[in-house]
């Protein structure tokens, strides 16, 4: 993945995602949504704190010195729990000025400290260049959060192949959960997860329904060559 196509996956992922709660009337903020004890006051807040926390790494490459995401996961929470509590116009303002902030970020970055290392909130040292993909997956799957007619219907169909690398990428270094052979009846691709040399279990259905199952938002139209589905393991 180039940078440019991730800059533009998480710019129109940002559009998206704007769009969708601006079409999400004040009254329904309160409801909840399918994320355990997040009502969308929560992925509200956390999308808008989630642009700020990637815009301090973006901040850590720019000046060479540390400035992590987040101080702990005990203030990631209560920072999100505390945003929760904010009116309906400032959490609104929140996620939009997060946003902003984050995009004048990774255009002021210089060309030379795109490829410096930072850490991610799991302890991950990435070049620069991830935290664009680390927010793409943010706001096109918390778009589908939000519970309010956005689908992975609508993601870019690299972005959708992308997520599934991604997803089966990070079960296959942390030799997570049942080995998989992903394929895709609309695509000429394979996502494969080896687990100990176990026999995969081959998963077909289009890449759209495969993805929204592998990030646990929904099964869709799949079948699975060994009968049912097998039980996931957590992505993120």
């Amino acid at each position: 993945m180039s940078l440019a196509q991730q800059l533009r996956w998480a710019r129109r992922g940002t559009a998206y995602f704007a769009r969708k709660l601006g079409e999400l009337p004040d009254a329904g903020f309160d409801a909840p949504t399918g994320l355990p004890g997040w009502t969308r006051r929560h992925l509200v807040s956390h999308v808008g704190y989630n642009a700020r926390a990637i815009a301090r790494l973006v901040d850590w490459a720019a000046t060479g010195v540390e400035n992590p995401m987040y101080s702990s996961p005990q203030a990631r929470a209560a920072e999100i729990e505390e945003g929760a509590t904010l009116s309906v116009s400032a959490l609104r303002a929140l996620a939009e000025h997060a946003a902003v902030h984050l995009d004048v970020s990774w255009r002021d970055l210089p060309e030379d400290r795109w490829n410096t290392e930072v850490r991610t909130a799991q302890g991950r040292l990435v070049p620069a260049t991830e935290t664009t993909w680390m927010r793409a997956r943010e706001v096109w799957i918390h778009a589908v959060d939000l519970g309010n007619g956005a689908s992975f219907v609508d993601f870019p169909p690299d972005f959708v192949d992308a997520l599934l690398v991604d997803i089966t990428g990070l079960w296959q270094r942390k030799a997570q959960g049942p080995a998989l052979l992903l394929a895709p009846t609309d695509r000429d691709a394979r996502y494969r997860v080896d687990i100990d040399g176990a026999q995969p279990n081959v998963v077909r259905g289009s890449s759209v329904d495969l993805a929204r199952w592998v990030a646990g938002r929904g099964v869709g139209d799949l079948k699975a060559d060994e009968g049912e589905l097998p039980e996931l393991g957590r992505w993120l």
